[in-house]
C-alpha cells in the first residue's frame, strides 16, 4: 500500500502527460514557454481571482507574497506555529519576526479569537495557514485584519481545491499562495508554486519579483528572485487539470469514509465545518498513543507519517521558551496521518481502518 499513490494517478493520464512534455521538448521554451502562461490563465479561472503568478515552488510564493507587501526587516507576521518550516521560514527570511497564535482544537488551523490580542504596531501582515486540505475561518480572519489595515496571506499549499462558505480556496484573502509540491493535491512532477490575486499592483510586483525584480529586461527597480515556474511543471499541471474535479470529489468521498468508519471513543477523526470542503491533503486523526498505533500499522505494511511532531515555536531556529501555545503543544503530540490519495479503494480503506480499531 502507498502512502500516496502517484503512479495509479499517472496510469489515468499517462499520455496527456506525454504529449504535453513532448510539446515542451519540440518548442524548447523551457523558461516562461506558453505552458505558464495558459496553466495561469486556468488556475485564475479556477480560483476566480483576476491573476495567477507561477511559483517555483510554494515557498517561492509564500516569499514573493511578502516580498510584493514589502514585509522587511523588524516587521512582524502573525502565523500559525503548527505547519511546515516553510511557513515561518520565508518571514524569516525576509528579517521579518514569525508571531506564533495558538490553534483551534478540531480543524488545527489558526485561531481567529487569538490573532487581535497579538497585532502590535509592528504587525505587517497576517498569514493563515489551511492545514490538512480545509481552509482557516477567513470571514472572521479578514474581519480582525480590516480593522487594522492588514494584509492577509493564505498559505494554502494543502488546500488548493477546497471550499470556504463556496469560495474557493487561494481566492479568499489579499494573497493566496499554494503549493505543486508532488505530493499535494494538485501536484506536478518536481516543485512549483503559484500566488493569486486581484489585485493588479500586488500581481504585478510578484511577476516582477520572481524574475530577479525586473520590469523589462536587465531593468530592475525592485529586488527579486528567482521564483519561475518551469515549463515543464506547468506542461504536469495541464495535463492533471481535467482530472482534478474528479479527484477532489474522490478526496471528500474517501475522506467521508475514513471518518464514518474511525467512529471510536479514543479517536479524534478529521473535522470538516459545514461551511467547508475539504480536500484532504493529508488524512489526520488524533489517538493517544501515537507511537504503539504507528508501530502496529508499520508491522501490517500499512505506511502513516506525521504531520507535524514539533510545533515551529519548539523548532531550535525558533525557539520561543515563554510561548504558550498549549493547543498546538497537544496536537502535535498526538496526529498521526493515514493513506490518502484519490485512488485508495474500498477494500485498501477497511484495510487500514480495521487495523487501527484492532490497535487502539
Amino acid at each position: 500500500m502507498q502512502f500516496i499513490d502517484l503512479k495509479a494517478q499517472y496510469d489515468q493520464i499517462e499520455r496527456d502527460v506525454n504529449e504535453r512534455i513532448h510539446a515542451v521538448l519540440q518548442h524548447g521554451q523551457y523558461i516562461n514557454g506558453p505552458e505558464v502562461r495558459e496553466l495561469e490563465n486556468r488556475l485564475a479561472e479556477f480560483v476566480g481571482t483576476a491573476h495567477c503568478i507561477g511559483a517555483a515552488s510554494g515557498t517561492g510564493a509564500l516569499l514573493m507574497a511578502m516580498m510584493a507587501l514589502g514585509i522587511s526587516a523588524g516587521d512582524e507576521v502573525i502565523t500559525s506555529p503548527f505547519s511546515f518550516v516553510a511557513t515561518a521560514e520565508t518571514i524569516a527570511l525576509l528579517g521579518a519576526v514569525p508571531v506564533f497564535v495558538d490553534i483551534e482544537p478540531d480543524t488545527c488551523n489558526i485561531d481567529p479569537g487569538l490573532i487581535e490580542a497579538a497585532i502590535t504596531d509592528k504587525t505587517k501582515a497576517i498569514m493563515a495557514v489551511s492545514l490538512f486540505g480545509q481552509c482557516a475561518d477567513f470571514d472572521a480572519i479578514n474581519a480582525v485584519a480590516r480593522r487594522h489595515g492588514l494584509p492577509v496571506i493564505e498559505d494554502a499549499a494543502q488546500s488548493f481545491g477546497a471550499t470556504y462558505k463556496g469560495n474557493p480556496s487561494c481566492g479568499l484573502s489579499t494573497i493566496g499562495c499554494t503549493s505543486f509540491f508532488p505530493s499535494k493535491p494538485l501536484g506536478c512532477y518536481g516543485d512549483g508554486g503559484a500566488c493569486f490575486t486581484s489585485d493588479e499592483i500586488l500581481a504585478t510586483r510578484m511577476r516582477e519579483i520572481r524574475e530577479h525584480g525586473q520590469d523589462r529586461r536587465y531593468h530592475h527597480p525592485r529586488l527579486g528572485i528567482n521564483g519561475r515556474l518551469d515549463s515543464i511543471q506547468a506542461a504536469v499541471l495541464l495535463a492533471k487539470l481535467p482530472l482534478f474535479p474528479h479527484e477532489i470529489e474522490k478526496r471528500r468521498t474517501i475522506g467521508r469514509q475514513y471518518t464514518e468508519a474511525l467512529a471510536h471513543d479514543r479517536i479524534i477523526p478529521p473535522v470538516v465545518r459545514p461551511h467547508n470542503t475539504s480536500v484532504y491533503a493529508q488524512l489526520t486523526i488524533r489517538v493517544d498513543d501515537r507511537d504503539a498505533l504507528q508501530e502496529a500499522l508499520k508491522q501490517q505494511d500499512i505506511p502513516t507519517a506525521v504531520y507535524y511532531p514539533v510545533s515551529l515555536h519548539h523548532q531550535p531556529v525558533f525557539l520561543r521558551p515563554d510561548a504558550h501555545l498549549p493547543v498546538s503543544d497537544e496536537v502535535a503530540a498526538h496526529v498521526l496521518s493515514l493513506p490518502m490519495h484519490p485512488y485508495l479503494s474500498d477494500e485498501q480503506i477497511r484495510r487500514v481502518t480495521t487495523a487501527v480499531l484492532e490497535a487502539v
